[in-house]
């Protein structure tokens, strides 16, 4: 089964309330999701067992106008990532700067 891949693009993004739903769109949540980071918690973790790879772009423009999202956002990423081994490699992370420099999330 190929990865499918999502991409998360703050790049245009000019207020907080304009996060979650960026989030939202992106990883295809449902319409109940909640917009806050526990619910982001729970529908992520809906997703285990799908091979994915999450491509997040404009993450230095969240750092630079709310510096506390962009940081709960890794957080939570790695933890998603990490938190049960049998998954860890059907899950990609990638952040890609404004100069298209990607780093993989580990």
């Amino acid at each position: 089964m190929e990865k499918k891949t999502y991409i998360i693009d703050f790049t245009n993004i000019e207020y907080y309330s304009e996060v979650h739903s960026v989030i939202k769109s992106s990883l295809d949540f449902p319409d109940y999701y909640g917009c806050n980071w526990d619910a982001f918690w729970d529908c992520l973790t809906d997703m285990y067992g799908e091979k994915m790879h999450i491509k997040i772009m404009g993450l230095e423009i969240v750092k630079h106008k709310f510096d506390d999202i962009a940081d709960k956002l890794v957080e939570i990423l790695k933890e998603f990532k990490h938190a049960y081994k049998m998954f860890e490699n059907d899950i990609t992370i990638e952040i890609i700067d404004n100069n298209g420099k990607s780093v993989a999330l580990t």
